[in-house]
């Protein structure tokens, strides 16, 4: 139900970090099924291994690509739910307003960091495509652009991330006040 009481810029800011945080919720639920999958994988390729003395570079190499979703998709829903790392013993002892402008500040550091790590990804990603870079063993996964290519997807969603955290930071900070 909308507040009556706010601005129509503070309605939509509300939305706006509602919308982030479904979608972020959405692609972590779909990240999940990665982690499984690269148990799955890891589990046959021992097996294979050990009980067969059989398997294959691509196989192994693919145990590695699905860890790069897994991480870069992983870190913004790690960020939505607050499970990411923080100093908690100094964290911890501050007072509630003091942790809004630490959760501001960091959410600020974090969209900065993101927009650069983008920003810097870029010419790798195509340095990677123009020259079709692929794995150097033999039987190796090609195309690995691909996989580069999720590095600012990644912190495309973590930036979204940190936006969304600014605004609950900011949306607490000034409730207050009204």
């Amino acid at each position: 139900m909308p507040d009556p009481g706010l601005q129509p810029g503070a309605r939509a800011a509300r939305g706006a970090r509602a919308g982030i945080e479904r979608f972020i919720d959405v692609v972590g639920a779909c990240t999940s099924w990665v982690a499984l999958a690269i148990v799955l994988l890891m589990a046959a390729n021992v097996l294979l291994r050990y009980s067969f003395s059989a398997g294959s570079v691509w196989a192994q190499e693919l145990e590695w690509h699905l860890l790069v979703p897994l991480i870069l998709f992983g870190m913004s829903y790690t960020l939505r739910h607050g499970e990411h790392v923080r100093v908690d013993i100094v964290y911890g002892r501050f007072s509630s307003r003091t942790k809004l402008a630490v959760d501001l500040v960091s959410a600020l550091l974090t969209i900065a960091v993101s927009v650069l790590i983008i920003w810097f990804s870029l010419n790798y990603v195509q340095q990677s495509y123009v020259i079709d870079e692929g794995s150097p063993d033999p039987g190796g996964i090609p195309h690995r652009y691909f996989i580069k290519g999720l590095i600012p997807v990644g912190f495309a969603l973590l930036l979204l991330q940190g936006v969304a955290n600014a605004i609950g930071c900011i949306e607490k900070l000034i409730k207050p006040l009204r």
